[in-house]
């Protein structure tokens, strides 16, 4: 087990350095369009300040190049002021005199918010100068950033080797949640899995051929798996370079008697239409592209998931984003929602798609990670994880 914020003592005084995932949506006008993965953080922010620790928050936004003003964690300093009970203070510089100057002046139990640490070159390289950099300013560095746990980045990977260090309390919350949904998962197990690319989730599908009992492929990654079966797909998009991994998915499932559907209908457009009239078809031909799954596909996908005991989704069923093709995504979220099963959901898109369908609240565990999620389910750790002290025994 890893050490975790709470096993550390005697932080009245001290300079915690604290990574937190804060990659959040801000419009244009400095707005925050989902605090998810910020309120999230809060517990452990909380927890520091009533121990009276000086805490010093690093986090990243997005992937600018050099400084780009849009990308200033400024608009996150002040949704910190709002929900926490104590002072809360910017810098805009990550590094420096500057940085050095305000942690002189920083009480006991208060927050200071450090600029996006992706402004500097050495966080996405790891640089252990610029992680030495960021070490001198604290004496002890607690991650709390799952959602970038996969990433050896300088704030993260490259700090934690150099100082005493723990997770936080929102980390330890994801090791366990997610632990436990793969070794211990409640039967029947069922993993609904949608999205793109087929070569970027091979390790999960794997594991899920391993550990679920149904596997429902949707998105367009569903059209590489049928044209793999020489199913037409019209002119929907697939990835041919993995027309052979989606070929020996398909082979070990069927060898491992694992139940793996995938659309048997589909809404479609007529390439050549630029009015996009949908059309609902078992079989796409000519131009026809999918964006949806149709509603013979739905009914078999909410019938596995209303009898599962345990659903883990990750991935859209189609292009929900627009209301014509929205109707695949909503129904299956909508049912894993209403499910009696334990659900797990994670991955960006998801976790979008349940906030705009107002059914997060009705999920028993939302993951903040992305990528993270679904690298910490193939191999059950993380990089940065790994390179936490273990707690004494």
């Amino acid at each position: 087990m890893k050490r975790t914020v709470k096993d550390l003592v005697g932080l009245k005084g001290k300079v915690v350095l604290l990574r937190d995932d804060f990659n959040v949506p801000i419009d244009e006008n400095g707005k925050i369009l989902d605090s998810t993965r910020i309120i999230n953080a809060l517990p452990t922010i909380k927890y520091l300040s009533e121990q009276g620790a000086k805490i010093v928050i690093l986090s990243h936004l997005d992937r600018p190049k050099g400084f780009e003003l849009r990308k200033s964690l400024w608009p996150i300093s002040l949704f910190l002021m709002r929900e926490l009970n104590c002072n809360v203070d910017f810098c805009n510089k990550t590094i420096g005199d500057e940085v050095k100057e305000k942690i002189k002046h920083l009480k006991n139990g208060n927050v200071l918010l450090l600029e996006n640490t992706r402004f500097y070159e050495g966080e996405t390289k790891c640089d252990m100068e610029f992680a030495k950099e960021i070490a001198s300013l604290g004496s002890i560095f607690v991650n709390d950033a799952f959602g970038v746990a996969h990433r050896e980045n300088a704030s993260n990977y490259g700090v934690a080797r150099i100082l005493p260090n723990a997770i936080g309390l929102l980390m330890e919350k994801e090791i366990i949640e997610l632990s436990n949904s793969m070794d211990n998962p409640k039967k029947p197990f069922v993993a609904v899995l949608g999205g793109a690319k087929v070569e970027t989730k091979v390790k999960i599908l794997n594991k899920f051929i391993d550990k679920a009992d149904i596997i429902l492929i949707g998105g367009a990654m569903a059209y590489t798996f049928l044209f793999a079966m020489g199913i037409s797909i019209g002119e929907s998009i697939f990835y041919p370079d993995s027309v052979s991994i989606a070929k020996e998915i398909l082979t070990k499932a069927k060898k491992n008697g694992k139940t793996l559907l995938l659309p048997v209908d589909h809404v479609c457009v007529h390439k050549t239409d630029k009015k996009e009239k949908k059309i609902i078809v078992d079989n796409m031909i000519d131009d026809m592209v999918g964006y949806d799954i149709g509603p013979k596909t739905i009914e078999i996908f909410k019938n596995e998931i209303e009898k599962a005991g345990q659903v883990f989704w990750n991935g859209p069923m189609g292009m929900y984003e627009n209301k014509k093709f929205k109707k695949g995504t909503f129904e299956i979220a909508k049912a894993i929602a209403e499910t009696k099963g334990y659900t797990v959901v994670g991955g960006g898109d998801s976790v979008a798609a349940l906030n705009s369908f107002n059914l997060d609240k009705k999920i028993d565990y939302i993951s903040t990670g992305g990528g993270a999620t679904l690298k910490f389910l193939e191999d059950g750790t993380l990089p940065c994880i790994e390179v936490i002290q273990e707690k004494i025994k």
